[in-house]
């Protein structure tokens, strides 16, 4: 039995995204995960780092967002909203994230939602990124809904790389930084301007998608045995 934390992020919520999200709930229960979900509009999670996010401060007069995190951390300081998302990575075997692409990018709320959440001295903090990151040993994917066709992306699209250009902050620099193994995305092409025979059919293949998670392949993140500990190229030997 897994433990599955999905997080979503849509303003309409009887969009196709949305229905992406609680499709997978949907799927994901019915195999006999646990499930926990949350939906960062309708909880009007504030995606905005502020000082009042903690209740203790280390330094009450100059604000250090990260140090913060730790000291409030540990002195059990952190802001109910933030704590709730944490108590549900650190518990979570697997982290899902299903929103639409927004400028090349996450919609704000979500951005706000890991800056706030993804906590220094929790998730990662010194020389604990990537294999030795705080949520190494867990997976994380990312479902996106957009409105541009496939072969817009890629090397020889007009747009470039989607997963290891424009999305690689969050692939690589958020989710993989942190100790997740990151999954090959899922992506919803075209989606505002699709027939209700494709969107049917894209949802099969999302549906499909969620219950094969343990097969899907995963992204190659950098390997710390490759750098020092300060994480400077070691020099290669060649081979013989």
């Amino acid at each position: 039995m897994r433990k599955v934390h999905v997080v979503h992020a849509h303003p309409e919520p009887r969009s196709f995204c949305t229905a992406m999200a609680h499709e997978a709930q949907r799927r994901l229960t019915l195999r006999g995960d646990v499930v926990t979900f949350s939906d960062l509009y309708a909880l009007d999670f504030d995606p905005v780092v502020r000082a009042s996010d903690f209740s203790e401060r280390a330094n009450s007069d100059y604000l250090v967002y990260a140090l913060e995190q730790r000291h409030a951390l540990e002195h059990d300081a952190v802001a109910p909203d933030i704590q709730r998302e944490v108590d549900a990575l650190l518990s979570s075997d697997i982290l899902m994230l299903v929103f639409p692409l927004y400028w090349f990018s996450v919609p704000a709320i979500v951005k706000g939602w890991i800056d706030r959440c993804f906590l220094s001295g929790a998730l990662y903090g010194g020389k604990r990124i990537y294999a030795r990151g705080g949520m190494a040993g867990k997976r994380a994917v990312i479902g996106v809904t957009l409105g541009g066709r496939e072969h817009m992306f890629g090397e020889q699209g007009i747009h470039g790389e989607l997963a290891r250009g424009m999305l690689r902050h969050l692939l690589q620099g958020t989710l993989g930084y942190v100790g997740y193994e990151v999954l090959e995305p899922f992506f919803a092409w075209h989606v505002p301007y699709c027939s209700p025979e494709e969107r049917a059919d894209m949802m099969l293949r999302w549906g499909d998608f969620v219950e094969r998670l343990d097969a899907q392949p995963s992204l190659t993140m950098p390997r710390l045995e490759d750098y020092d500990d300060i994480f400077r190229p070691l020099p290669q030997v060649a081979s013989r």
